[in-house]
């Protein structure tokens, strides 16, 4: 992905941390290198809000300190929130955490340092030795260490404190045989091209970074995928899938699971009531807690609720993130595993059987549900929703009974697969795969587990086999800045707030 706006024009967030000079001395040198460039490249810039705590703080500013993380993610957060797709990071200290940066947003934030190792690899291949003039604290760390064995070079630090003592650095530097010159810090870059000839290549860091920003094609990097979940349909029902999501992960530490944000929502009306009865229509409530998560950054949403379903189509339609189908992904998987069985027993709520949602998806699929009788299927409501049932808090006692009950009258109709189509069926068969009753068994498919397995798969890589998508085109997003129409007066337009 390239870093175009929604006006056609390329958008760049510029995030200075402590180095406000750096960045108004890459604003310069970008302005110049596009007055003097061949080709005009059309560029949206905002500046950073700095806030009078931001700027009181930074007279005791330390470099790397969770006070200076958290300040420059916060810029990068605002300019995300915003809609610009990538940042600028014109401060050297702050490349001490760059890849924490990179792993917690979604902008492209274009790495200065290996910028700059970058051209000297391209300017002066035969170099093999870099001398860095960076602050105490940089050498300390030996940040640039690291990017100079990236690029295959040596670095050779010297700490600097304030521009003083710069021609005497360098002159040390040279003499232990480096073949480059690299300004590593705000003081160096900004003061060393004063200086004059030194005997050897001295980059000017922030002309080379402003050149990359200008004319370099910047992409988001490969993230991983952000699961969705809407919760609180029920809520019991909700820690179960993620239980389920956790324990179909193949993980051998906390960092190897996926990740997940749900939006626990219990005041959403009940499926049922709607769609048996006249009770408040619950899909306003579902489509605002689906926007939540598609804003808060979902890839993906997952509703554990079997009922929900039937009001989706509407939903999906306006999202730009596909919902899981769980009706379509648990008769997929029936399908596959149970390939001989046409006959599938129906365990669900009576707003779930009256929306026809699994009886449109195993047909689909050459298979037919099979219902208990009426007299049964006024006990599974009652193991649901009744006042000892699973919404209640209960899996044993009066709902078991009943859900047993139901489960017979389904055995005696010789289904061999059952569904337990509301999500908090499953709680009263924990880890069952089966059940048999007087002689008489049947297989029991949890499509909550099924739907868990799904998003895991998709989260760690694998396509769906039939993806919901997106329905209309994502609407442009509206930038804090815009372009200057009249080009031809400015190479760039800049936002300083």
């Amino acid at each position: 992905m390239n870093t175009s706006s929604g006006m056609g024009r390329r958008a760049l967030g510029m995030v200075g941390g402590a180095a406000r000079l750096a960045t108004v001395e890459v604003l310069r040198k970008m302005h110049d290198a596009n007055a003097n460039a061949r080709t005009f490249q059309p560029l949206d810039i905002a500046v950073e809000r700095i806030s009078d705590i931001e700027r009181r703080a930074s007279i005791s500013y330390v470099a790397g300190s969770a006070k200076h993380k958290l300040g420059v993610f916060d810029a990068i957060r605002d300019f995300e929130q915003r809609g610009l797709p990538a940042v600028a990071l014109p401060c050297f200290e702050s490349h001490l955490f760059i890849d924490e940066l990179q792993q917690n947003t979604t902008l492209a934030i274009v790495d200065m340092i290996a910028a700059l190792f970058a051209h000297i690899r391209q300017r002066y291949p035969l170099a093999r030795r870099v001398g860095v003039l960076s602050s105490p604290v940089l050498c300390e760390r030996r940040l640039f260490e690291r990017y100079g064995a990236r690029a295959r070079v040596e670095v050779v630090s010297v700490p600097l404190k304030g521009a003083d003592g710069l021609r005497e650095a360098c002159e040390t530097l040279i003499g232990q045989g480096v073949d480059v010159l690299l300004p590593g810090s705000t003081d160096s870059a900004l003061s060393l091209q004063r200086l004059g000839a030194l005997g050897v290549p001295v980059v000017d860091s922030y002309s080379v970074y402003a050149q990359h920003l200008l004319f370099a094609e910047q992409r988001r990097p490969a993230r991983q995928i952000r699961l969705g979940v809407v919760g609180g349909v029920g809520p019991a029902a909700t820690v179960d899938f993620m239980h389920k999501v956790v324990r179909n992960t193949p993980a051998a530490r906390d960092q190897d699971h996926i990740k997940v944000m749900v939006e626990q929502n219990p005041q959403i009306p009940d499926r049922t009531d709607h769609l048996t009865g006249d009770g408040a229509d619950p899909t306003l409530a579902l489509y605002a807690t689906c926007k939540k998560l598609e804003d808060g950054g979902a890839d993906l949403i997952a509703i554990p609720c079997n009922t929900a379903h039937a009001f989706i189509e509407p939903i999906e339609a306006r999202l730009r993130v596909p919902i899981i189908n769980m009706m379509n992904v648990t008769a997929d998987y029936l399908r596959t595993t149970f390939p001989a069985v046409d006959r599938i027993g129906l365990l669900a709520t009576d707003g779930t059987i009256a929306s026809g949602v699994y009886r449109t998806a195993l047909e689909a699929r050459g298979m037919s549900q099979v219902l208990p009788p009426p007299a049964m299927q006024a006990r599974v409501m009652n193991a649901i929703y009744g006042t000892r049932g699973v919404k209640a808090g209960f899996t044993a006692g009066e709902c078991a009974d009943d859900i047993v009950a139901a489960v017979d009258s389904l055995l005696s109709q010789q289904v061999e697969v059952i569904l337990l189509a509301c999500t908090e069926l499953p709680l009263l068969f924990p880890q069952a795969a089966t059940v048999t009753r007087k002689g008489r068994s049947a297989h029991l498919v949890d499509p909550t587990d099924v739907l868990a397995r799904c998003c895991v798969e998709f989260a760690r890589g694998t396509p769906l086999a039939t993806p919901a998508s997106a329905r209309h085109e994502a609407s442009p997003v509206e930038y804090a800045v815009h372009a200057n129409r009249n080009e031809s007066n400015a190479a760039f337009n800049a936002e300083l707030i």
